[in-house]
C-alpha cells in the first residue's frame, strides 16, 4: 500500500501537468477568421499591428485578444435639421459602413468597442453631416433635389468618419419629413398650380375654338367669292352664245338642232341649247 501511494500521486501530478500543458497550448494561440481583425493587449496595453485572419501566438494569462467584425455593417440613424429657409426637416438614414482592418488598433485605443463607436462617433457625425447638407437648400429644393441632398450628405459623412478609420460604403434615405405647416403649404401650392394649369387649358381651348370659327368664316367667304366669279363668267358666255346663233341665222346656214358650248378655265361649265327655242 505504501508503494502504491507515491505511484498514485505521481500519476495525479502527471495528469495535472498534462492538463496544464494542453490548457497552455490552447491559451497560447488565437484564430482570426475571415471578416475579422484582432487587437492584442498585454497587461491591458494594446500592441501595435492588427491581427488579421489566421492563427496567432499570444502569451497565456497576461494577454487578451479583442476581435472586431470588419464586414459590412448596417446602422439606422435618425437626424434632424433646418433648411436654408428655416423649415424643420427630419430624416432617417441607413448607413452601410465597415472598419478598416488595418486600423482596428487605433479604434480599440480611441473608441473601444464597435457599439461604442456607433454611439459616440457614427450617430453624432450623421447628425452633423445632415445639418450641413440640409442648410444648402430650401425645403422645396430638398424635395425636388433629393438626390443632390443625399450626395452632399454622403460627402460630408464620408469625410468626417474617415478621421475615425470608418469607411462609409453607402447610405440611403429611409424617410424624409417636413413640419405639418410646410406640408400643408405644399399641398395648397399644388392645388393652386393645378387650378392655374386648368385655367390655362381652358383659355387655350377657347382660343383654338375662336380660331376655328375664323377659319370656317374665311372658308365660307372664299366659297362665296368663287361662286360669284363662276356665275359672272357663265353670264358672259351666254351673251357670246346668243351672238353666235344670231350670226348663223343671218347667214342662212343650216343650223344644228342642238348646240353644246363649253367654256375654258377651272370654273367653266358646258351648256346645251336647243337652237330652235333660242329667243331672238
Amino acid at each position: 500500500m505504501r508503494n502504491q501511494n507515491p505511484q498514485n500521486l505521481q500519476s495525479l501530478v502527471g495528469g495535472i501537468i498534462a492538463a496544464l500543458v494542453i490548457l497552455l497550448s490552447f491559451n497560447c494561440f488565437v484564430i482570426i477568421n475571415p471578416g475579422q481583425a484582432g487587437v492584442l493587449s498585454i497587461l491591458g496595453k494594446a500592441r501595435d499591428g492588427a491581427l488579421l485572419e489566421g492563427i496567432h501566438f499570444k502569451l497565456p494569462f497576461v494577454s487578451i485578444v479583442d476581435v472586431y467584425d470588419v464586414t459590412v455593417q448596417k446602422f439606422e440613424v435618425p437626424a434632424q435639421s433646418s433648411t436654408k429657409d428655416l423649415q424643420d426637416l427630419t430624416a432617417r438614414f441607413a448607413i452601410n459602413f465597415r472598419l478598416d482592418p488595418t486600423k482596428v488598433v487605433s479604434i480599440r485605443r480611441k473608441q473601444g468597442t464597435l457599439q461604442n463607436l456607433v454611439t459616440t462617433i457614427i450617430a453624432p457625425q450623421t447628425q452633423e453631416s445632415f445639418k450641413i447638407a440640409a442648410a444648402l437648400r430650401t425645403a422645396e429644393e430638398s424635395i425636388t433635389q433629393r438626390s443632390q441632398l443625399k450626395e452632399d450628405f454622403d460627402k460630408a459623412l464620408g469625410e468626417r468618419l474617415a478621421k475615425y478609420d470608418v469607411q462609409v460604403l453607402d447610405t440611403s434615405v429611409i424617410d424624409l419629413n417636413f413640419s405639418r405647416e410646410f406640408a400643408k403649404a405644399v399641398e395648397e401650392k399644388q392645388v393652386a398650380e393645378q387650378q392655374a394649369q386648368r385655367a390655362v387649358y381652358i383659355a387655350q381651348e377657347a382660343e383654338q375654338e375662336a380660331q376655328a370659327e375664323i377659319n370656317r368664316a374665311q372658308g365660307k367667304a372664299e366659297a362665296q367669292r368663287l361662286l360669284a366669279e363662276t356665275l359672272k363668267a357663265q353670264g358672259g358666255e351666254l351673251v357670246l352664245q346668243k351672238e353666235a346663233i344670231a350670226a348663223w341665222r343671218e347667214g342662212g346656214a343650216q343650223m344644228p338642232k342642238v348646240l353644246v358650248i363649253g367654256g375654258e378655265g377651272n370654273h367653266s361649265v358646258p351648256f346645251i341649247f336647243d337652237l330652235n327655242n333660242v329667243p331672238q
